[in-house]
């Protein structure tokens, strides 16, 4: 997938972001974790003066890395107007890179937002990765899907939500407390 960058920032998904870097700021301000988020490649194409352009690399990294008490924690943040959300937005790249880090003891998962009409606000859930593997690896097969719906979210999901003062408290959500002990 190729997006040419002309030095704005590109648009797709950063809503999500910047909610995320708020409660990344506020994690790390509370000495909660230090999660970052991993810029961008951009390669350049030509500059003429002090205008650049160029294009989005390949994803072939995932939006936020960090840490937790110990433990790697890695995820990619997405979002969706739709009632579903469709995986042809992880590209294989950031796929196997979950699922590489997940083998070795991370945490990794997805935080998926929906957007839905008529709403002032997302709705945000933390997709395990182990959930996310289920259906990815079916692609394909004859019981594969090409999305997931949002009743599965809703359903067996965590909801990512705003408190104890986090804009939207993911870590909370990951009830990782008691999967740590």
């Amino acid at each position: 997938m190729r997006k040419t960058y002309s030095g704005g920032h590109a648009n797709r998904g950063a809503k999500l972001e910047m909610l995320v870097e708020m409660t990344n700021n506020q994690y790390r301000n509370a000495w909660l974790a230090d999660i970052r988020k991993v810029p961008t490649h951009v390669k350049i194409l030509k500059t003429e003066g002090n205008k650049v352009s160029g294009h989005l690399d390949t994803a072939t990294w995932v939006d936020y890395s960090g840490i937790y008490e110990g433990y790697s924690i890695i995820f990619d943040a997405k979002e969706t107007k739709l009632k579903r959300f469709p995986l042809k937005n992880i590209s294989p790249h950031q796929y196997q890179l979950l699922k590489s880090w997940h083998k070795h003891g991370a945490i990794a998962f997805l935080l998926v937002a929906f957007w839905l009409e008529g709403k002032n606000e997302p709705e945000i859930y933390v997709l395990r990765f182990e959930q996310l593997a289920e259906f990815y690896e079916s692609q394909g097969t004859e019981r594969g899907t090409k999305s997931i719906a949002i009743d599965f979210f809703r359903e067996n999901c965590e909801r990512a939500k705003s408190g104890n003062g986090f804009t939207v408290d993911y870590i909370d959500a990951l009830n990782l407390e008691h999967a740590l002990r």
